[in-house]
């Protein structure tokens, strides 16, 4: 998932960048802003983390499953798993008020502990991480919500509250919005709606407390930050610019200004070095000490609304989608960062409630990606503003330029868009199809340039309407062209219609009644001649283009259709009784091939296979639809998901580990030698021939797995491991290890000779001549007697060795 991140850390010595996003923590490098790690096993969304004061290699976690656990970021593994025993209303309890709890960490030697004993130290607090904080050295807490600012002192068992007033006046908003506490003094700075900063002080009485206010945002203070030592304090909100205030003085400030969008979270690293903002658009910028900026982190920008689809670059295999108000966003699935973001409007938006704006709501792109079609409309819903525009995407500068620029392509909001791939044609070829609810689909072309000197090659033509088609004077919906590029399909509201894209000719129709057609596709390779459609009505429809008949259909509710490029794989997501389900399924077989019901609570809107590098090896038949091509869905909500057979640890790139592995230890002239030493030693080995044999039995048990892996600072009492870790060298016999493997089969022809103490095994194929042989090693020749006895010592099992 990616999500607007909830909470962020940066490690003591600044080179670590720590996380909340969705259900994961994720852990970036400061200098090079990549994912070194990704950790997963919460099973619900991670609502905050926060570096342990007493090891700043470790991490807590917090989450909506009620669990707490402690993790050693470095390696990704969890130390600790604290459960807490209570209902499932514990973080959101009947009377709709959250309460602030303290937990006894009890002591064991196994890594999940349970906790029955809590108990309450506030009542109604926020919601919100930013609603709570700690004192100095851990003396008291604070907590604000509405009106109301409460202050707990731990020794004294004593509370104390302080309302403001809740009548707004001169445009004034009392209400709290975040806290801070001052790291070295009793000092606690809150931020209110109306833009005021107010420090308290002398708030160890009831009624002889102090504030005084800064002012300078006009909207609400989103988040503030105290630095290390106390004497700046950082605000920032809405205008998206942080502040830095000195010695209390609303005259002593500075400014960071354009930092592109709202902030929403403001975090300083524990030395004090740098500063970080996370911003609305899922975006975290580091910041220098002296308020310079130094780099940014930019996820998945959350737009208004995903109107363009998720479509995929065919040169990058990023994701591409809407972004920035206006722009065209590139994100990168591998790196789990944006690429670089397209301005396609070419208009500054205004941040103003009502006004009407143009923005981007349709994009596609050529099979090779060298051209990117864009439509932007104004959000006119009568009489919409509307402009079709060519891109060429340039080797030379490595970026789009604008070609073509068409002013009210259709006279009414533009419904789809496609290109036909014929890729073997060349540019020739290359048209493009808009349809429209002005009840037309128009097909555009590329001219040649009556002038061309000077100019370069897609300089010289643009583009040009050649062919408008209708059907009965009803709208135009979808669209799309067949996979060898000769039909095109288009839906009129009820009616699918099919044209000869050389001649134009209308070839054949079908029509589903009630209900009008939402999604289109082809079928590909083996299943080219088929079409399939899905009505707002529930029907799922398959029409065979050879006989210009219904070939099967089913009742399903079909919100997102999307063919897989690379197979004849379909993938159908519906929408029932509030949960999300898919189903895989190929046009010539009616029965699915994969059903995955309750998919997720929220509603699938999009969905794009994005085509792999290298097919990947998938050993359950279940999922080998997903060899070729990974499958992403985009909900409602705008979490991003995706169907995936591989653990956390494999999802990421081998740079990424190697960075990690590089960042955690330190580089020496004999870690660098020992390094190049293994790889030598390695490569000769591969090169001489010589058979790598892993040991299955070690990659099955966890407990060695555990014991080889996890570094030794964090690792239980050494009697608690004994048990587990002897249990796991008992060796059933019916488990046999490569090695055996391997000597029966080269024992095979002897079996023969009558030896009734041999089990039967499978026989495999093996070639004549051995390692041995081609390296012109000579062998002995054995007495029957020795080799009988050499049988019985080759099937003893010797693999527990390996473990030491």
């Amino acid at each position: 998932k990616s999500l607007l991140n909830s909470a962020i850390r940066t490690q003591s010595t600044s080179q670590y960048l720590l996380c909340a996003s969705g259900d994961f923590v994720k852990v970036y490098s400061v200098n090079t802003e990549e994912t070194l790690r990704l950790m997963g096993g919460h099973a619900d969304l991670v609502t905050g983390i926060q570096l342990n004061p007493h090891n700043h290699m470790q991490l807590y976690s917090s989450s909506l499953d009620g669990t707490i656990k402690l993790w050693d970021f470095m390696d990704g593994i969890p130390i600790k798993v604290l459960l807490l025993l209570v209902s499932d209303r514990f973080f959101f309890l009947w009377s709709d008020t959250f309460q602030l709890v303290s937990v006894k960490l009890t002591k064991g030697a196994g890594q999940d502990l349970e906790s029955k004993e809590l108990s309450v130290v506030l009542d109604g607090v926020g919601a919100s991480v930013k609603h709570i904080a700690f004192g100095r050295e851990g003396a008291y807490v604070v907590s604000v919500k509405d009106v109301t600012l409460q202050v707990y002192f731990f020794k004294r068992k004593l509370l104390n509250r302080f309302s403001l007033s809740t009548v707004k006046t001169k445009g004034g908003d009392n209400r709290f919005s975040c806290v801070v506490c001052h790291p070295t003094e009793d000092c606690i700075a809150t931020g209110h709606a109306d833009g005021k900063i107010r420090l308290w002080r002398n708030f160890h009485h009831r009624k002889e407390y102090t504030y005084s206010t800064l002012h300078w945002h006009h909207d609400i203070v989103m988040d503030l930050a105290f630095s290390v030592e106390g004497t700046r304090l950082l605000s920032g909100g809405v205008e998206s610019v942080l502040v830095q205030w000195h010695n209390e003085s609303s005259c002593q400030k500075d400014f960071l200004p354009r930092l592109g969008s709202p902030i929403e979270y403001i975090s300083m690293s524990s030395d004090g070095a740098l500063c970080c903002t996370l911003h609305t658009d899922n975006r975290i910028t580091i910041i220098n000490s002296n308020l310079r900026f130094s780099r940014s982190i930019q996820g998945l920008i959350k737009s208004r609304d995903v109107k363009t689809g998720l479509v995929v670059d065919p040169r990058t295999k990023a994701l591409v989608l809407n972004g920035e108000p206006g722009h065209l966003q590139f994100y990168s699935l591998q790196s789990d960062q944006q690429l670089f973001s397209l301005d396609i409007v070419q208009r500054q938006y205004i941040h103003q409630a009502g006004l009407k704006q143009s923005d981007l709501v349709k994009v596609a792109f050529s099979a090779q990606g060298t051209w990117l079609a864009t439509v932007e409309e104004s959000e006119e819903v009568t009489d919409p503003e509307l402009q079709l525009k060519l891109w060429f995407y340039s080797e030379e500068t490595q970026s789009f330029t604008l070609n073509t620029r068409i002013n009210t392509p259709h006279d009414n909001h533009i419904t789809d868009m496609c290109f036909r791939d014929m890729d073997e044609l060349g540019d020739d070829s290359l048209i493009l199809v808009t349809t429209g609810r002005d009840c037309v689909f128009k097909v555009w072309v590329m001219v040649e340039d009556t002038d061309p000197e000077g100019k370069s090659a897609h300089e010289s033509v643009s583009w040009s309407c050649d062919f408008v088609g209708s059907y009965h004077n009803y709208q135009a919906t979808n669209c799309c062209f067949s996979e060898d590029g000769s039909l095109l399909a288009v839906s009129f509201e009820e009616t699918v219609t099919v044209w000869d894209s050389l001649t134009w000719d209308l070839k054949c129709t079908f029509c589903h009644p009630p209900g009008n057609i939402r999604n289109i596709c082809f079928g590909r390779l083996t299943c080219s001649k088929y079409l399939i459609g899905a009505t707002d009505y529930g029907f799922l429809c398959c029409w065979n283009l050879l006989t210009c008949a219904l070939e099967w259909s089913a009742h399903l509710n079909i919100v997102v259709l999307q063919p897989d490029p690379l197979s004849e794989h379909i993938a159908a997501v519906s929408w029932l009784s509030k949960e999300s389900s898919l189903f895989v399924f190929k046009p010539n077989e009616p029965r699915p091939l994969y059903i995955q019901r309750n998919l997720c609570k929220e509603k699938i809107l999009l969905a794009a296979f994005v085509p792999r590098d290298e097919p990947e090896t998938i050993s359950s038949e279940k999922y080998l639809w997903l060899r070729k091509s990974q499958l992403f869905f985009l909900t409602d909500t705008q979490e991003l998901m995706t169907l995936s057979t591989k653990s956390l640890e494999e999802r990421l790139t081998p740079s990424s580990k190697q960075l990690a592995v590089e960042e955690s230890l330190p580089v020496t002239p004999f870690s660098l030698l020992l390094g190049k030493h293994r790889h030598q030693q390695a490569q000769e080995d591969t090169d001489l021939g010589k058979p790598v044999v892993h040991n299955k039995q070690e990659q099955a048990s966890p407990a060695v797995k555990e014991l080889l892996h996890t570094p030794a600072h964090v690792l239980p009492s050494a009697s608690f491991l004994c048990t587990i870790f002897i249990n796991s060298l008992l060796i059933s016999k019916e488990n046999k290890s490569a090695e055996e493997v391997a000597d029966e089969v080269e024992m095979e022809s002897e079996k023969a000779d009558g030896d009734s103490d041999e089990e039967d095994v499978t026989v495999m194929e093996q070639e004549d001549t051995s390692p041995m042989e081609l390296l012109g090693e000579m062998t002995c020749k054995l007495s029957k007697s020795q080799e009988k006895e050499l049988r019985k010592i080759r099937k003893m099992d010797y693999s527990w060795i390996a473990a030491f």
